[in-house]
């Protein structure tokens, strides 16, 4: 991982993500800037961690003009623009950025 430098996400789908810090105890955790371009989209997954509980937390910073919308079915917390979420065991995605840029910090965290 690169700090303060743009790289591709994980899911190949065309969002990139910017690492702003991490810790690895004594509660791991990362933060990011996430930045999804037009055309880019996150397909339904989950995001296993093995025997920790992943929790996440996404502020939409800058919502795309058109498409882009967080998909969860079991939010812990979900307002307009907060996400707070299992990713280890909830599918989850983001909907085909059809017009603009969407801009997310998303902060992550693991818990025994």
């Amino acid at each position: 991982m690169k700090w303060l430098m743009w790289e591709k996400g994980r899911q190949k789908s065309g969002y990139d993500k910017m690492l702003i810090a991490s810790l690895p105890f004594p509660i791991p955790f990362d933060f990011y800037i996430l930045r999804f371009p037009e055309g880019s989209e996150i397909k339904p997954h989950t995001d296993p961690t093995g025997d920790r509980r992943h929790y996440r937390l996404n502020w939409i910073i800058k919502p795309a003009q058109k498409g882009g919308s967080f998909v969860c079915n079991n939010c812990i917390i979900r307002t307009r623009h907060f996400f707070l979420f299992r990713p280890d065991i909830e599918k989850h995605a983001v909907t085909k950025i059809e017009k603009g840029t969407r801009y997310v910090i998303s902060i992550g965290w693991l818990r025994k």
